[in-house]
């Protein structure tokens, strides 16, 4: 209970909880009927290893034990020790620690919630600092491990205790100032914190992003650290302790006076000496107000480790009660609350389960304790933590880096830098054949090509729509209303296919990047084809005598359009079931670089697609060229005979610039032979007729168009 000649007074609201805790138990009827429980309270000064020696010495007699840090219940006829704030890992060990129980969690499971937590926050450059007791050097060599396999690295790993002499303690500040390591894991005690930040505070360091183990992070002593602002941790959540505020503030001089650490709490408190005591200071005289104190004695808001004194003295009282009452009396105590439950029973999954039983702790700039919630998956085979509000850190506001080298950029490669850990290394230039696999960089043609794309799409949408509104007007119904929307569907899907071409090659997006623009190609020119050949029959129609429309209506229309596709996807199931478009590195176009390109799988299959899409093509402009000057007032065929050209001369272009151009220049010229082939075809086809429709209204009727 004492540090440096001072009480600690969260130390002393810990014996009295536990006092309360057994008043309170004294005075029920349905639990240890008859049998009170009496206790001994004494000073470990703090050391939490206290419950290992204890265990072992008292276990030799056959002693029970409960443990709450430096108070001591001494139970006899019953073995085993509980204990409220013995974290150790080791204690864990059932072979040599058999009688010991927590209502705690294991070390074992906060380091690898820290470790988690650090990986979370992208902190893969720290420093750590431990008590030189088995809490600090198992706790942190747990962390270590977890550390190791996040893939976390540890500039230096420093050791002392509080006694040590003062050299020692300058060295380990000057470790800490001098690192490049920006975050640092305290797996201490509060004294050894205490005495480190104070050593500190004499020449600053630059501003460090604490993380710590329990037993100092939920400390409220630290609040008046600047330097610990923003610092995060694990907390046990808090709690209510109904009655136990009154319990510890009902205490008068006269009470002080029968307990010794009751009289040193009295005169610490108020600084008077009370009556037959010893010592040079005042003489209390009456006037002291225990409720006017501000101190941990008396702050109950943050009951953490307290109600786990709580929820031990209890846990002892059960397991008394089961052993020695009758069947009729266990009835009644196997309703005891669940908490009791934990403790005792569920022993083995308590220690388990440290996310449900802690949560993140944050030290705010404001030097107040802000608990987080967070998603526990730490026992999950994939465990993984979620914060689910944000957290204030050292400045306040953004996740400060902590890093021993930056990512390296595409074209380069890491060397570990001689001597040091993996996570310092110098960025290299890739050797020849080789490729650096970070995320490139946007091009700036690609976002243009993207642009025109998505823009040539919301075109052909407008233009859908401006028919769609007008669709019973005689320009319109004139060129087969039902073969003009199933164009325009054609344009929009043209125009979208380009998008597949962009970005890393897949496995999925080479197949399909052919193939959609396959399809949607031969979708197309089959509406054109059929508005042609509409065209054409339409002018044998006017013959004298001539019933040639009937064996072209709209169902054959419809079912021409379809054959056409049809074949196309059959050649594309061809194509992708024998040998289909997959990605590969191209090793040979550039030695200093590799291209990751789409391979065509078979050339056949690629040069099938686009023979068929140049065939159809084809057909259409002889047909388009021989209707162009048709005597019919509305007659498509010349425009139809324009886009052609277009067409055709795009992709006669395209073919030497495809084969000549590699990587993503193959791409570029693929994107660019749709865009401008699509642009070509929704330009001569629809732009005349929507100039008429929004410019030329009066020329938008029969009388206009009696061919029509």
């Amino acid at each position: 209970m004492l540090f440096v000649n001072s009480m600690n007074f969260r130390e002393l609201r810990f014996a009295r909880a536990m006092e309360f805790t057994i008043h309170e138990i004294n005075n029920r009827t349905d639990l240890l009927p008859g049998i009170t429980l009496g206790y001994q309270i004494h000073d470990s000064y703090s050391v939490s290893t206290s419950s290992i020696s204890v265990t072992r010495m008292l276990g030799l007699f056959g002693i029970p034990q409960v443990s709450v840090c430096f108070v001591r219940i001494v139970l006899y006829y019953y073995l085993f020790l509980v204990s409220h704030y013995a974290t150790c890992a080791c204690l864990s060990d059932k072979r040599q620690y058999p009688a010991f129980f927590r209502t705690i969690p294991s070390d074992h499971h906060q380091a690898a919630a820290l470790a988690k937590i650090v990986k979370y926050f992208g902190w893969t450059w720290i420093g750590a600092v431990r008590s030189d007791t088995d809490y600090g050097n198992i706790g942190m060599a747990s962390f270590l491990k977890a550390a190791q396999e996040e893939g976390i690295c540890v500039e230096y790993s420093e050791v002392f205790y509080r006694t040590d002499p003062r050299s020692k303690l300058e060295r380990v500040a000057n470790v800490i100032r001098r690192s490049t390591a920006r975050v640092i894991v305290a797996f201490l005690a509060s004294g050894e914190m205490r005495v480190l930040l104070e050593e500190l505070a004499r020449q600053p360091p630059p501003p460090l992003q604490w993380v710590g183990s329990d037993a100092w992070i939920t400390h409220p002593e630290f609040l008046k650290y600047n330097m610990c602002a923003g610092a995060i941790g694990f907390g046990v959540p808090r709690s209510v302790i109904p009655g136990l505020r009154e319990f510890l503030l009902d205490l008068s001089p006269a009470q002080a006076l029968k307990s010794p650490l009751l009289t040193e709490f009295w005169e610490s408190s108020f600084s008077c000496s009370l009556k037959g005591s010893s010592g040079g200071a005042r003489e209390c005289d009456g006037s002291e107000d225990i409720r006017a104190l501000q101190n941990p004695y008396t702050d109950t808001s943050q009951l953490r480790a307290t109600n786990l004194v709580y929820k031990a003295t209890y846990a002892i009282a059960h397991a008394i009660h089961g052993v020695i009452c009758n069947d009729t009396q266990c009835d009644k105590s196997a309703k005891f609350s669940n908490v009791m439950n934990d403790s005792v029973k569920a022993r083995s999954n308590l220690a388990k389960r440290c996310c449900n039983a802690k949560n993140v702790l944050s030290i705010q700039a404001a030097l107040s304790m802000f608990m987080v919630p967070y998603k526990p998956l730490l026992l999950a085979k994939n465990p993984q933590i979620t914060i689910f509000r944000n957290l204030h850190f050292s400045n306040v506001f953004q996740v400060p880096r902590s890093v021993c080298s930056e990512s390296c950029p595409p074209g380069t490669r890491k060397a570990v830098q001689k001597g040091k850990p993996v996570c310092c290394y110098d960025c290299i230039p890739c050797a020849e054949g080789e490729i650096s696999n970070k995320t490139g960089w946007p091009q700036f043609y690609y976002i243009i090509l993207t642009g025109f794309s998505v823009t040539g799409a919301f075109i052909a949408v407008c233009v859908a729509a401006v028919f769609y509104k007008h669709r019973k007007s005689p320009i319109v119904r004139a060129n087969n209303s039902e073969l003009s929307f199933l164009l325009l569907f054609s344009l929009i899907l043209c125009f979208l296919c380009s998008l597949t071409f962009i970005g890393q090659p897949s496995e999925w997006s080479c197949m399909l990047r052919h193939t959609a623009f396959g399809i949607t190609f031969v979708l197309c020119i089959s509406c054109v084809l059929g508005k042609t050949i509409v065209v054409l029959m339409a002018f044998k129609a006017t013959l004298p005598g001539s019933n040639v429309m009937k064996w072209f209506g709209p169902p054959q229309q419809r079912l021409s359009v379809l054959t056409f596709t049809l074949i196309q996807v059959l050649i594309c199931v061809l194509w992708l079931t024998i040998s289909p478009p997959l990605p590969f590195k191209n090793l040979n176009h550039y030695k200093e670089r590799i291209i990751l390109e789409c391979g065509l799988g078979s050339a056949i299959g690629f040069w099938a697609v686009l023979g068929y899409i140049g065939f159809l093509a084809l057909l259409c402009f002889i047909l388009a060229f021989l209707a162009r000057k048709l005597p019919d007032n509305f007659n498509e065929a010349k425009f139809i005979t324009f886009s052609m050209l277009i067409f055709c001369a795009v992709w006669v272009t395209f073919i030497p610039a495809y084969v000549s151009s590699p990587g993503k220049f193959t791409v570029a010229v693929e994107i660019f032979a749709i865009l401008a082939s699509s642009f070509g075809l929704i330009i001569c086809i629809f732009a005349p007729k929507c100039f008429i429709i929004m410019f030329r209204p009066e020329q938008n009727n029969k009388n206009s168009h009696k061919h029509s």
